[in-house]
């Protein structure tokens, strides 16, 4: 009897399982998105779909960074990260085997737009594009080897100076490489990653930053003085997410992250991401008074797509590594 009644003493103070964990590998830039909006609304849709608690855990790197801790095997659910190529780099490797671009609105689940962050009063009176090509500039853009954001920041300059109108392709490409020169002799420090560029502004670095839109609202959101400019030709950025099959066939999660995923395209995801900054996507697109559209927005297909553009603009030999050269030895 006294056997018993201690068994069933230990069965009542036994603990309830521990939750399911869920991990998204993301680039930084939106980690308060995901930490402060995102997450708490999907674990409450959950939770209110199945029952179920679940724990959300981010990894936040700057988009190359995180694309390579990836591959050498950091274990992650779902990776959401600023470029198409950082997804397809996953899929060649067998970390995802499904076709992503196949979701809604292609497998993008936030987006922006290059602009600049500027000083109170634009003291520089700074306008355009070609205006960052002055000898008065201190100029932060991050690293386009780390950063995905840096990625955009290239394509977008390049992007604006051949929709200008240039007699020639290849005169267009000369101008490209002649102003990307000269923003890249000015930059004063080029972080890993477009969140760890942006601090540096907030904290008194430079005059101007190249920079997601999003970034500018986010700091101004939280009382920093910095304006937005948005040059009348600029890139529209798009940033994909995708479950990772590798990882959520080994931890038992693809039921969870395939609802997350989904999750991402809804309106209440988007209006979440548009609190933050981002340009909401889908039918309310362009409906926002918070976020003006410039007279040129193009994207990343108007120049031809990624693997055009790395191969022009980012391989060893392409149009960015000729420009830094040149800035290297401008200096």
């Amino acid at each position: 009897m006294k056997a018993t009644v201690l068994l069933l003493l230990a069965a009542g103070c036994r603990e309830a399982p521990p939750p399911r964990r869920l991990v998204l590998a993301a680039f930084t830039a939106p980690q308060e998105v995901y930490e402060e909006s995102i997450f708490p609304a999907f674990r409450e849709h959950w939770q209110a779909e199945t029952g179920e608690t679940i724990e959300l855990v981010g990894s936040f790197r700057a988009s190359g960074a995180q694309t390579r801790a990836l591959l050498a095997g950091f274990p992650a659910d779902v990776a959401a990260l600023s470029l198409e190529p950082d997804l397809d780099q996953l899929a060649q490797a067998g970390l995802i085997r499904h076709d992503w671009r196949a979701e809604p609105d292609g497998g993008v689940v936030s987006s922006s737009l290059v602009a600049l962050a500027l000083r109170p009063g634009n003291p520089k009176g700074l306008r355009t594009w070609d205006d960052l090509n002055r000898e008065d500039l201190g100029i932060l853009t991050p690293d386009p080897h780390s950063s995905g954001g840096a990625m955009w920041n290239i394509a977008a300059i390049h992007g604006a100076v051949l929709r200008a109108g240039t007699p020639a392709p290849a005169r267009g490409e000369a101008v490209s490489e002649a102003l990307i020169a000269g923003v890249l002799s000015r930059v004063t420090r080029m972080d890993r990653g477009a969140r760890e560029s942006m601090l540096a502004f907030e904290q008194g670095e430079g005059d101007v930053a190249i920079t997601y839109e999003s970034e500018i609202l986010a700091a101004q959101a939280h009382g920093q003085r910095v304006e937005r400019l948005i040059p009348a030709s600029t890139l529209r950025v798009e940033n994909p997410a995708a479950v990772l099959d590798s990882g959520v066939d080994a931890h038992g999660t693809r039921d969870v992250a395939e609802a997350f995923v989904r999750f991402l395209h809804t309106p209440e995801a988007q209006a979440l991401f548009a609190h933050h900054g981002y340009r909401p996507l889908g039918a309310t697109a362009g409906n926002d008074e918070r976020f003006p559209v410039p007279a040129d927005l193009f994207t990343i297909r108007d120049l031809g797509g990624w693997p055009r553009v790395q191969t022009e603009l980012f391989d060893p030999d392409g149009l960015y590594e000729r420009a830094l050269r040149r800035a290297r030895e401008a200096r």
